[in-house]
């Protein structure tokens, strides 16, 4: 039995950067994701996230609030242009996962088998990652020693 290939159809490895930006958008996609998701059990007070703010001993007030930051942050990670608004949405981010994590781990509510704890780290996770792996374009320019000692 003979196989016929084709030497026009080449197959190459990804490249680095290919690479790289493939796990850029996969952790992006899942981050949006999971806030969106997030905001929503928030604007429609869901039972566990009703439950979980009270247990924390926060206002119920938050819930819209933090919902619409939530959305917003995705939105502006996702959409081209604005590093300085990205750079913005990732430290809000990241401040509020790791207040989460903290503010369960002071109240030693751990969830069931720690799962508070493990989803609000793998989302800062999520967070760090996005943030690390961005392309160059999301990114603020890079200013000169000299351009800062003048600005």
């Amino acid at each position: 039995m003979t196989t016929i290939t084709s030497p026009s159809i080449q197959t190459r490895p990804a490249t680095r950067a290919q690479a790289r930006t493939i796990a850029y958008w996969a952790c992006t996609l899942l981050l949006v994701f999971v806030l969106s998701g997030g905001a929503y059990g928030e604007l429609t007070r869901q039972y566990g996230t009703l439950e979980t703010h009270t247990i924390l001993g926060f206002p119920t007030y938050l819930l819209p609030l933090l919902a619409t930051w939530k959305l917003l942050g995705s939105a502006a990670i996702l959409v081209p242009g604005f590093p300085r608004l990205k750079e913005w949405a990732y430290a809000g981010m990241f401040f509020n996962m790791t207040g989460a994590f903290i503010s369960h781990l002071i109240e030693k509510d751990y969830g069931s088998a720690g799962m508070h704890l493990t989803v609000t780290a793998g989302v800062t996770g999520l967070v760090l990652a996005s943030w690390a792996l961005r392309p160059e374009s999301r990114t603020l320019p890079r200013q000169g020693a000299a351009q800062r000692i003048t600005a």
